[in-house]
């Protein structure tokens, strides 16, 4: 069984990402990363779905041991990566995207630079700001904010592999499809095939 590829996804916060991945994990072969935190569960929130809800401690046990992709601190609560879940589910055959900002993941890729980086555009910065107003879920000033922290973020799109504008769903969702494609046919990567052709000869 051939290993799966490990992907990380980021775009500015309403970028679409979320209906994006929602799409794109209809088809089994991905699978998304779970973060774990020391953060205490929202109401609704279940325990190895939204987060491994994890106790200071067990966090910090996983920095001192190597078991953390990639975290960082907020409000005295720590976010991060779990090492081993990404590992297996690689091992299994799986895609495992993770989900992921532009700090977060150029950590990912300085530990593992084989990791497949792709950035999602909004159309325009306009359009993004359309968005935020229109979802009617933050004041004007929180808007702005995002505005100014996308548009910073969007700075760092040329460092990953692949960027895809997210204008019309479905374009963008095979738009990533194509590029997971593309990625499988690389040299590189078609070892398992190359050995195969040459088998059935």
């Amino acid at each position: 069984m051939s290993k799966g590829r490990l992907i990380v996804f980021s775009a500015p916060s309403g970028c679409g990402k979320g209906t994006m991945l929602a799409e794109i994990l209809k088809d089994d072969s991905f699978y998304l990363s779970v973060s774990a935190t020391t953060r205490a569960p929202r109401e609704g929130e279940v325990d190895g779905e939204n987060y491994h809800f994890l106790t200071k401690e067990k966090f910090e046990e996983l920095i001192a041991n190597d078991g953390v992709l990639e975290y960082a601190k907020y409000c005295d609560n720590y976010y991060g990566t779990p090492l081993k879940p990404v590992e297996d589910y690689l091992n299994a055959g799986k895609n495992v995207i993770l989900e992921i900002e532009v700090q977060g993941a150029m950590k990912v890729k300085e530990r593992m630079p084989d990791a497949l980086m792709i950035f999602v555009l909004p159309p325009s910065v306009g359009e993004l700001r359309r968005r935020l107003e229109k979802r009617g879920t933050e004041s004007l000033e929180v808007i702005e904010k995002r505005v100014s922290a996308a548009s910073d973020e969007i700075k760092c799109a040329e460092k990953y592999d692949y960027v895809i504008v997210n204008d019309a769903l479905e374009d963008a969702v095979n738009d990533f499809k194509a590029v997971i494609k593309a990625e499988k046919q690389k040299t590189k990567y078609a070892g398992e095939l190359i050995d195969e052709v040459i088998k059935n000869a």
